[in-house]
């Protein structure tokens, strides 16, 4: 039998599909989570359940020291884990991209540089090293501009600027959102780009021995301009033009050769005016959430099955019926209204009634605060949809979410001072 590594972020949306793909290949897997280091051995979990994702070189070391028997591959759910499955491959001896081509891809300055030097469409970019006084930059700035956190995902530590009063509380807040979320932020600093106006679009692909196949290409039917980028809707099959679709493909599998991504999930996104195709990112990974829920129909298996198939010798028996195929699907990643303590909803049965809607997911939790980005970095729940053509797949969307109401209150309850004792 077949022995997977995977390696299970204890907040990771994704965890149980992955574990039920591999049933289904009949692989057997070998857990590896990021729990708490000092709580882990009170609960009797083993080193390898309480690793570092944020330290690949040390994790790498703990899992290599733990181990029993051996590995056919290793692979991480989500972002978190990327680096640290490639360190463990290139160890191991085994399939995966290379470690410094992941590393690369993660980091949004150094992405930047490399489709400077290899001259893809690039804004305008500055590094701004923790400390330093972003006043220094504007005068070579053109307003808008956008400020990131250097390796934070799903739009997390991500602000747009409009004059430099805006660019000053963007810098402020971003260190602290990134100061939080990444233990190197003091070494990171941060990146400040110009704004690229235009839609954005995202590919889900794989990599084979440096072949993309592109499985889909989603359109994101809500404009993201800012100041903060809270993504919505994902509707697929494109209704770019197929020559403009074709054009995309050409740029992300170019940019995954230049980079070194030779192998596995492929996530990109683009953004697309009259000057042409612009990419803001790739990631060593496939789409994040649940909203690879949404390609199963068209796949014909789960994503995650897509995914472990190549890595335990189980090639596909016919090519894939891409998406778009079987008609239009679309999926919501249902927003955070405000920052607060969610407590449950109402109208979900609505929400499931509404005609072409497949499922509707929530994934948070009564008790659980909640913050949209740039803060946060999660969801309330996901809406699925399926319809002949995209337009209706995303009607249904947007009508499902309408008959949504959650009860989120705020973390500290209002004081009237004229009540309040003394």
């Amino acid at each position: 039998m077949k022995r997977v590594l995977l390696l299970l972020p204890t907040t990771g949306y994704r965890n149980n599909d992955f574990v039920a793909a591999a049933r289904t290949l009949g692989v057997e897997i070998v857990a590896a989570a990021n729990y708490c280091h000092r709580l882990a051995p009170s609960w009797g979990l083993p080193p390898i359940m309480a690793l570092h994702f944020d330290q690949p070189e040390q994790a790498a070391d703990t899992v290599l020291r733990e181990i029993d028997g051996t590995l056919d591959a290793v692979l991480a759910v989500d972002d978190s884990g990327v680096e640290l499955a490639a360190l463990l491959s290139e160890r191991l001896g085994l399939p995966g991209n290379p470690a410094h081509a992941v590393r690369r891809v993660r980091d949004k300055l150094a992405f930047r540089r490399l489709l400077r030097e290899r001259e893809f469409p690039c804004p305008e970019f500055h590094h701004l090293p923790t400390g330093e006084d972003p006043r220094k930059l504007v005068p070579d700035l053109k307003f808008p501009v956008v400020v990131k956190a250097r390796r934070l995902s799903g739009s997390r530590g991500v602000i747009r600027a409009d004059d430099p009063e805006e660019l000053f509380r963007a810098v402020n807040r971003v260190r602290a959102i990134q100061s939080r979320a990444d233990r190197d932020a003091q070494e990171l600093g941060l990146i400040i780009e110009a704004f690229i106006p235009g839609r954005e679009y995202a590919l889900e692909g794989t990599l084979d021995r440096g072949e993309l196949t592109t499985l889909a290409l989603f359109d994101k039917p809500d404009p993201l301009d800012g100041p903060y980028f809270e993504e919505t809707l994902y509707v697929t099959p494109s209704r770019l033009p197929g020559a403009l679709q074709e054009r995309i493909h050409h740029e992300v599998a170019r940019a995954c050769c230049v980079a070194g991504l030779t192998a596995g999930p492929v996530h990109a996104e683009v953004r697309v005016n009259k000057q042409g195709i612009w990419l803001l990112e790739i990631a060593a990974r496939s789409i994040g959430g649940l909203c690879g829920r949404v390609l199963t129909h068209s796949l014909g298996m789960s994503l995650e099955e897509l995914i472990l198939r190549p890595l335990v010798g189980k090639p596909l028996a016919k090519p894939l019926a891409l998406a778009g195929k079987g008609g239009a699907a679309g999926v919501m990643m249902i927003p955070i209204p405000r920052r607060g303590i969610y407590h449950g909803l109402e109208g979900l049965a609505a929400a499931q009634a509404v005609p072409g809607v497949t499922g509707v997911t929530i994934t948070a939790e009564p008790g659980q605060i909640v913050a949209p980005p740039p803060d946060g970095a999660s969801y309330l729940g996901f809406i699925f949809a399926r319809a002949l053509i995209p337009a209706d797949a995303e009607t249904a969307l947007r009508i499902a979410h309408r008959s949504l109401n959650f009860d989120i209150r705020p973390e500290y309850p209002a004081v009237d001072a004229r009540r309040a004792p003394h």
